[in-house]
């Protein structure tokens, strides 16, 4: 295995499949670009799966968990026993994303990096244990290399599980308290901001506690700031293990030729660490939503991105990309299954 294997190219949009499915939008029975975004979604699904009819069969969501060693530093409204905790209830069916799941008829994978609170075996959990949690970053670098390494190929194994089972779309999550203020540090490390334009309430902070959060980001950023111009360095020193694992399944998506639908903030920031890494992986990747935290405007500015829809969520999860699964199923199946003019014998416009 190649120690940088993100490295590797990624799969090529087919342009014929993606031309094809332009060209039958254009003939289906209605005004064209009567259905607006629908039909940039069905086209540019067509373009990445190879085909003029696309479709989205058998999702995967991978919710990846890691807890925060900056959460010593008093930058979260939870203290670190809820990663835990929402882990048993990930697996017990209670959680929102395991309701969503079940409605999609998706594959809940639930994936444990590394928490802070001792756990006990979990059926149903696959335990890597890569630390308890990340050290303070407020302090020193959150991991080692190896770490990172070993969280990057966690969210490409689970990639390749997904392939295996057939699966047609890959949905990223994330549980780990204090992982808003990771994702914030590390966009501005990515991105050359200040934390003031990034760092939010996450879970629930108040004003005063926003201000400490964001004066924890700058001393960090003043610790690990000129290492951060390497994303891999910028991932060691700031990042947490479901960032890299999620920056992982989103590099192995692309190389894979797997649509990768990304959630929220935290996956926002994981997915532009991953085009950081290679920007090829971009053509990939299909945003879900436009969330509540007010950094992730500013980190989907600088991915160009489009999100779907706009509910003012927070949760996490992977919760705002399986609300959209049923958009873009229904996008294929208006692509897949309306009628043409000719075949319908309606007249269309005149040429």
């Amino acid at each position: 295995m190649s120690l940088q294997w993100w490295r590797e190219p990624c799969q090529p949009v087919d342009r014929v499949a993606r031309d094809k499915a332009a060209v039958r939008q254009d003939q289906l029975t209605k005004p064209r670009g009567a259905l607006g975004r629908l039909e940039e979604v069905a086209i540019q699904l067509a373009g990445l799966q190879g085909r003029e009819r696309p479709s989205l069969e058998r999702p995967w969501i991978a919710l990846f968990a890691g807890d925060h060693g900056v959460v010593e530093e008093g930058v979260s409204a939870y203290p670190q026993a809820v990663t835990v905790e929402m882990l048993r209830n990930f697996v017990r069916g209670g959680a929102a994303i395991s309701v969503l799941a079940r409605n999609l008829d998706a594959r809940l994978e639930v994936i444990d990096l590394g928490t802070a609170v001792p756990l006990e075996p979990l059926p149903g959990v696959l335990h890597l244990m890569l630390g308890a949690g990340t050290l303070n970053f407020a302090r020193e670098p959150a991991m080692t290399a190896a770490q990172a390494l070993l969280a990057l190929e966690a969210g490409r194994e689970s990639v390749r599980r997904a392939q295996q089972a057939g699966s047609e779309l890959f949905i990223g999550g994330e549980m780990g308290i204090g992982n808003t203020t990771c994702a914030a540090a590390l966009a501005c490390g990515l991105l050359g901001e200040r934390a003031v334009t990034l760092v939010g309430p996450g879970t629930g902070l108040d004003e005063k506690g926003v201000a400490h959060k964001a004066e924890v980001i700058e001393r960090a950023l003043a610790l690990h700031g000129e290492h951060c111009a390497d994303p891999f360095e910028a991932l060691c020193r700031l990042g947490g293990f479901e960032v890299a694992a999620l920056a992982g399944a989103y590099l192995a998506c692309a190389q894979k030729g797997m649509v990768a639908l990304v959630d929220g903030f935290i996956c926002s920031v994981a997915a532009l660490l991953a085009v950081h890494l290679n920007p090829q992986c971009r053509d990939w990747l299909l945003f879900a939503h436009n969330g509540a935290e007010p950094g992730h405007r500013r980190v989907l500015a600088a991915l160009e991105a489009q999100p779907l829809l706009d509910l003012g969520l927070r949760l996490g999860e992977g919760s705002g990309a399986a609300l959209a699964v049923p958009l873009l199923r229904q996008a294929c199946q208006l692509h897949g299954e309306m009628a043409t003019f000719a075949e319908a014998a309606v007249s269309d416009r005149p040429a």
